[in-house]
């Protein structure tokens, strides 16, 4: 698959210390985002450290990682920022924390002015979903969000602001 790298546009940014994307954090999971068509994507390999239960990836880990998806769906799809309004998560098997790594997939399902439906998926390393969720996102308009919530558009590798 050609998937194109997204680039963190928040990397820099004095204060930028998201536990879920920051580079920076000591303590955060470092999550990288990729687009694939209409999906954005992240891989993440999970270990005991983040367990609920033995060898079992906690429930709230689960969430923040498709919760930070969804997110990255409004800021690529459509370069705006906005915040979870409604999160409904389904847990339908175990995710292992065996070191291999999960993939966590969203997509925008349906768009009524502010507001952005979007689903996603939890697979483990067999492709096998393990979570699905739904998320509704307000948005912001585009101005609001780069003049008093500091967004910056987020580009894939080798594109300019221009295109």
């Amino acid at each position: 698959m050609d998937y194109k790298k997204l680039i963190n546009p928040y990397v820099g940014t004095p204060g930028y210390n998201c536990y879920a994307c920051s580079p920076d954090n000591p303590m955060g999971l470092h999550l990288t985002f990729f687009e694939d068509g209409e999906d954005i994507l992240t891989r993440w390999t999970p270990t005991d450290t983040y367990s609920g239960w033995n060898n079992t990836l906690h429930g709230g880990i689960q969430a923040l990682l498709i919760d930070e998806v969804c997110g990255w769906v409004v800021n690529r799809k459509l370069q705006t920022g906005g915040v979870t309004s409604k999160f409904e998560m389904h847990y339908k098997r175990p995710v292992e924390t065996n070191g291999k790594p999960l993939e966590v997939r969203a997509h925008i399902r349906e768009q009524r002015r502010n507001l952005i439906t979007i689903d996603a998926t939890l697979t483990d390393s067999e492709g096998r979903v393990c979570t699905e969720a739904t998320s509704l996102f307000f948005t912001f308009p585009k101005e609001k969000a780069a003049n008093e919530l500091h967004f910056k558009p987020c580009l894939a590798e080798g594109e300019t602001q221009t295109e």
